[in-house]
């Protein structure tokens, strides 16, 4: 997915910082619109989470809720962009080691 973006180091760097302006350990001011930069959040975030770990969905919720307050845009965004994945019910999340890998 990332080819698809072309995201660069300095690119990545740019976005990160000024959607992060308390550092990556800060909150989000905004959930941009334009999906590169979504993309490049979303994959800042699930670094947050564990590849080994099966996730239930107040989980999910309570640690994206560290980042906006509209974690349920932020889960949605990482379900859509593959980056986790949820059981058939949508109680239970998980990354994707593939794409966790890839960040």
């Amino acid at each position: 997915m990332e080819e698809q973006f072309l995201i660069t180091d300095v690119e990545r760097e740019k976005v990160l910082k000024n959607y992060f302006k308390q550092g990556l350990q800060g909150r989000l001011d905004v959930f941009p619109s334009k999906e590169k930069r979504k993309y490049i959040i979303a994959q800042e975030i699930i670094k947050k989470f564990d590849t080994d770990k099966i996730y239930m969905e107040k989980e999910i919720n309570d640690l994206l809720v560290t980042f906006y307050p509209d974690f349920a845009t932020i889960r949605r965004f990482l379900i859509d962009y593959r980056f986790m994945t949820r059981s058939d019910d949508g109680k239970q999340y998980w990354v994707k080691g593939e794409t966790h890998a890839n960040t």
